[in-house]
Formats: structure tokens, sequence, C-alpha cells
């Protein structure tokens, strides 16, 4: 029987996303394309664009819209990378599945178990930022309170069904990107002075106030670094992919409209930021540039709409990482970088695994409360330099896997990065350049030492449990 285009692409698919087997059971294929759709354009917009952005303003001033284009076109690259393999070979190890196929065992391990780190931590980190919120509105309740509430709430929809989680994010994704619209809509209509009550304000604090760069290039040699970590998260969509109808599609799909949403939604917004109002103004750090905005246009209760906005982004970002840390462990464990119990599935479900890395987040959130200035902290500065560590590993392995698909297998080339092998070196280069620029600074000086502390000690570990597993063969 000959089969149609449509029917020989989801036999492709399938039998890429066949091979990530466990006991004998599959990942389930619950995330419909609309799922992917939205969490490829939602997973850009995360709490730090809503919230710590204004840290990056006031020390780069109106030049952070350059951080952000420069920060942007290294993260397009790297989607690129990440896409290119994605879409060969789907998986929901994604690249730590790529780095032990083409570097070796030692660096899948090392840098899947350190994005595992990175989320499980990430995950107690916007547990507590949402309780923060849910307190300020109901001051007679207590933090640990809204951190179980969630945690129970997220960790129950990932255990029952694949679907649950693309569903949440659906909706969060939804509200987020409304949200982002309807302020850059308001923006650009007060830009251009047709907002009732508004004049047009023209270049004046874009060139006003010691000008484009008022700190210099130090200022946006500082900010830059921060842009960079604003990005994290959008690996998860590669992730997500091999548990959709339609993997290879679906990361074809997310990875070409990268750009258009990096540039839309963080470029754009701060465009719209610094030109409206001055970069020095006090609210723009202490409110967030985007309540700054909205209160100066005079829009009734900005500061509780945005609370609404960055409550859901961190709820939003809590599902993903529960997700994304539990599917990246259940993909160590079945390729035996990992505990055997954590690659079982159950249901089309690795529940031991969602149930770990929740209790995990659970953990770091109780050592917040018992030693915040100590052990807590220790935990934020190790996975501090983590995204960029995984980013180099996914360059490192693109420059691999690429020579090796266009000997064997060309047509899964799907995706292509761009001007191969140069601009998989210009983003190698990128992300060398931003590690040195953390060591400026005391507190990101830190994060590196730390987050390079345990990549070697994960590699250590992973280089001697390969030459174990070759002497015994």
């Amino acid at each position: 029987m000959n089969r149609t285009p449509a029917s020989s692409a989801q036999a492709r698919d399938a039998e890429a996303v066949g091979t990530d087997r466990a006991d004998g059971a599959l990942l389930s294929h619950g995330l419909k394309q609309r799922h992917l759709s939205m969490i490829a354009l939602g997973g850009v917009i995360g709490a730090g664009l809503f919230v710590s952005s204004g840290t990056g303003i006031a020390a780069a001033g109106p030049s952070i819209v350059i951080a952000y284009v420069v920060s942007g076109l290294l993260v397009m690259l790297v989607m690129r990378m990440l896409g290119e393999m994605s879409a060969a070979n789907p998986a929901s190890g994604s690249f730590s599945v790529h780095a032990e196929r083409a570097i070796g065992p030692w660096a899948g391990f090392t840098v899947g178990w350190m994005f595992c780190a990175l989320l499980c931590v990430a995950i107690a980190a916007e547990a507590i930022g949402a309780a923060g919120i849910m307190v300020q509105w109901l001051p007679h309740t207590e933090s640990w309170m809204w951190v179980a509430l969630f945690m129970v709430l997220f960790c129950g929809a990932n255990l029952a069904a694949v679907s649950n989680f693309g569903e949440f994010e659906f909706w969060f994704a939804a509200l987020k990107i409304t949200a982002i619209t309807l302020f850059l809509v308001l923006g650009v209509l007060a830009i251009l002075g047709v907002l009732p009550g508004t004049d047009a304000p023209g270049t004046a604090n874009l060139t006003g106030t010691h000008g484009f760069l008022p700190n210099g290039f130090d200022g946006l040699i500082v900010g830059l670094p921060a842009t960079v970590f604003a990005y994290g998260g959008l690996e998860t969509v590669t992730i997500a992919a091999a548990e959709s109808e339609r993997p290879v599609q679906g990361v074809a799909s997310a990875v070409r409209t990268a750009m258009w949403r990096i540039a839309v939604f963080y470029v754009g917004s701060m465009l719209v930021a610094v030109t409206l109002i001055p970069w020095n103004d006090p609210s723009v750090v202490t409110e967030g540039p985007y309540v700054a905005v909205l209160g100066h246009l005079g829009i009734p209760a900005a500061g509780q709409l945005m609370n609404v906005i960055v409550l859901v982004a961190l709820l939003s970002a809590m599902n993903a990482n529960i997700y994304g840390a539990s599917r990246m462990a259940y993909s160590l464990a079945r390729r035996g970088e990992g505990p055997a119990f954590l690659g079982k599935v159950s249901g089309g479900v690795p529940r031991v695994t969602v149930l770990a890395c929740s209790a995990f987040g659970f953990f770091a959130v109780l050592l917040s409360y018992w030693w915040p200035d100590t052990v807590f902290k220790w935990l934020l500065n190790t996975v501090g330099g983590a995204v960029l560590i995984v980013w180099g590993f996914i360059a490192v392995s693109q420059l691999a896997m690429r020579k090796r698909l266009q000997r064997e297998a060309p047509e899964k080339l799907v995706v292509k990065m761009w001007l191969f092998p140069y601009l998989t070196w210009v983003a190698l280069a990128g992300i060398v350049a931003v590690l040195v620029l953390m060591t400026r600074e005391a507190d990101t000086r830190t994060q590196l030492y730390f987050s390079a502390g345990l990549a070697v000690a994960l590699a250590a570990v992973g280089y001697l449990r390969q030459r174990m597993v070759t002497a015994r063969r």
C-alpha cells in the first residue's frame, strides 16, 4: 500500500520517538499540536521579563535594548542548533541525548543532571515567589501554605497525564501572550501620541539623561548577562516535543518562529519601556518596568494587574519545570545514567520521577526557610550559570552531530543551522564571552565558580561511569 505524505511523516515521527523506551513502556503522545505551539509561544515569557528586567535597565539605560538584541541573537542560534538535533532525533532527554551521541555518555550525564538540578531549584524559587504574591493579597495566610498548595496542584497535574501539563501551559501561555500583547499595543499607541491622555515622547527618554549609553559600555556589559539568563527555559519545548502527536513537525515549527517571538516579546517590550519613561525612574527597579509604564499611562490598578500576570508566569514556569526535570531524569535513568527506578513508566507518565523532582523542589523550599542565607543561597549559586553550560554542550554537540547526519542520514535534517559551521562557532564564542563577563561582578562571579564546580564534579562522575561500563564489556 502506498503511503500518503502525511502518513509517511507520522511514521517517521513515531519511529523517531519509538526509540525512547523504558521497561518496555513508552511515554504517551498526549500533547496536541496546539499545546506545543502555545508552549513554544509562552515559554519565552518568564517572570524575569516582567520583574528583574528593571535591574538591567537601571544598569544599561536605554541601551538595554541592544543587550536584549545581542542576547536574543545568541539564544536564536542556540535554539536553531537544538532544533536541528531535536527534529532529527526527538527524545525526552533532548540535548542530553544529543550530547551523549555526539560527545560521549559522560557529556550526556553531565548536562542532563545539571539541567535537572537547575529546574528543581527553579521550582523552589518560583513556588516561593508565587507564595509571596498570595501573601500580599491575603496577609493573614502563611507562605508555606501556598507553597504546599502549588506543589500539590502541579505535581498532581503532572502525575495524571501529560495532557494535563499541556492544558495548564496552554492557558497560562494564552494569558501571558494576551497581557504582553496588550502592553505592546498600549505602549505603541502612547509612543505615537494617539492614546487618550498621553503625549508622544519622541526620543527624549532614549537620548536624554546622559544619552543612550548613560553608564557607558560598562553599563551595557553589566546588563548583558542578566538579559541572557532571562531566556532560560526555552529548551523545554524540545523536551515536550517528544510527547507530542507530531514531534518533528512540532520542533521545526517552534524553532522557526523563535526569531519573531524573541524580537516582539523581549526587544519590543524593552523598547516601549525605555521610550515611554526615563531609564533612571526609581519605579523601574522598585515596581518593574511594566508596572512603571502602565502607571505612567494611567492604567488603574497597574500594580495589581501585573501581580496577576507575574503570578501566572511563576506558576507556568513551576509547572513546566516539574515536567522538564522529570522527563530529563527519566531519560537519564532509561539510558543507565541514573537510578533505574526513575526510568519506570506508568500510564504513559514517569510518575516516580515526577514525585522525586517535586519532592526535591519542596525540600529546597524548606531549605529556604531553615537556612536562607547559607544552604539555599548555595543551591541558587550552584545553578546560577548552568544555562550557559547547557548551551555550550548544545553547540559542541551540534558541531559533531551535523557532520554525522549529513554523512549517514541527510533526510533527517528537517531544520538546519544557518551558515554551518560558522554561526555555531559564533554562538560558542558568545557563550564564552558571557561567561567571562560574569567574572566582572561579585554575585555573578560566585555563581560562575559554583556552577563550574558542579559541572566539573558531574563530568568526573560521568567519565568514571563511562570507563567502568567500557571496562565491563
